[in-house]
């Protein structure tokens, strides 16, 4: 316990030392410098202030212990009432401390990519393809962030995605969104089913931090870059210009396509940035199983050959079978009202990453 003890002392004299250095007029104009440190001095905050927390409770636990080796009846009574409650709250502050120390994911802040794919299932696959991303969508709005689409191919007359892809801007989404990479199992009875039969059908989801140029470096000449023209809706230019793009990644295979845009350009910026944030995906998987090996568990690995969820319409309900957490709002969770999970989720990793 010292150890801890030291790191958090350290941790405390390291924030007021930033608190000094954000007041200092020659770091204030030095605008990289300042933002930089104002994001450390940021993230330290929650931290630090339950560090003080955990001192002002440890402190009180021994003055108290002090009053029942040698302090008057009276007040050994209270104490000893009050004892309970303060070694408590100590235990619970303690277990906070080791969560807010667990190393953080790099990628937490990032924006994230998402990428939403029919599975088994046939059009039915394609319908839930299209109801998990209207539940992302609105999950995304609920939490203030900004949703796009990259690119998209629909699952035919009925409606649904064979494919959509999307971008989404935020503060935290990678962090949030992590958990939600696998298969997604889906029960009900089709619209197209005559007899009332439920059918089972698989989504594929993929959730991605998007990545920097400098930490994916592409060399053009590993790029093969086709266009074409688009097909779908799209107005007046569909199918009169070659706008669409295909970027094929010559040493991983890895193709991307889009054609959402009516510019060349825009397309092509789009394309590169869902390949950077594919291979980068690539290398975070490859790191992640490593670590995974080693530490024999399987924090973080997002491995999407498993069944992660099943979404059961005729019970009304949704599992999550990495945590067995079900839940009876399937209504409701499909309308984007998954922090619950997502709470549930991350509290596990963190049970596991404490181990």
């Amino acid at each position: 316990m010292e150890i801890i003890l030291d790191k958090l002392r350290d941790i405390e004299i390291r924030y007021r030392e930033l608190e000094g250095q954000l007041s200092d007029p020659k770091i204030v104009s030095k605008q990289g410098l300042y933002q930089k440190l104002a994001k450390e001095h940021a993230d330290l905050r929650e931290l630090v202030e339950t560090i003080r927390e955990y001192n002002k409770v440890r402190k009180q636990i021994e003055e108290y212990e002090g009053v029942l080796a040698e302090g008057d009846e009276d007040l050994k009574t209270i104490v000893k009432e009050e004892m309970p409650q303060l070694k408590q709250k100590k235990s619970d502050l303690e277990e906070k401390l080791n969560i807010l120390l667990l190393p953080k994911d790099p990628n937490d802040n990032k924006n994230v990519f998402l990428e939403i794919r029919a599975g088994t299932g046939g059009d039915e696959a394609g319908l839930f393809a299209g109801d998990l991303f209207r539940m992302y969508a609105r999950y995304a709005e609920s939490q203030s962030w900004k949703v796009e689409v990259v690119s998209s191919s629909s699952a035919g007359g009925i409606g649904g995605f064979k494919e959509i892809i999307a971008q989404i801007e935020g503060n935290g989404a990678y962090s949030r969104l992590k958990y939600e990479s696998g298969v997604h199992r889906v029960q009900r009875v089709p619209v197209t089913e005559a007899q009332g039969r439920i059918h089972t059908s698989a989504v594929t989801v993929a959730i991605m931090p998007e990545a920097e140029d400098v930490e994916v470096n592409i060399d053009p000449n590993d790029l093969r870059i086709d266009v074409y023209r688009s097909t779908g809706h799209g107005g007046q230019s569909v199918n009169t210009t070659d706008s669409a793009v295909r970027i094929t990644h010559l040493p991983t295979g890895l193709v991307v396509t889009c054609q959402d845009e009516k510019s060349q350009l825009k397309n092509k910026a789009k394309a590169m940035k869902v390949l950077r944030a594919r291979l980068y995906d690539t290398i975070v998987q490859k790191q992640n199983a490593e670590m995974s090996e080693a530490r024999k568990n399987q924090v973080g690995s997002g491995d999407r050959s498993e069944r992660i969820r099943t979404y059961n319409f005729p019970q009304g309900r949704v599992t999550d079978h990495r945590i067995n957490m079900t839940r009876y709002d399937l209504d409701s969770f499909l309308n984007g009202n998954i922090s619950a999970m997502i709470d549930a989720l991350a509290a596990h990793y963190q049970a596991e990453s404490l181990k």
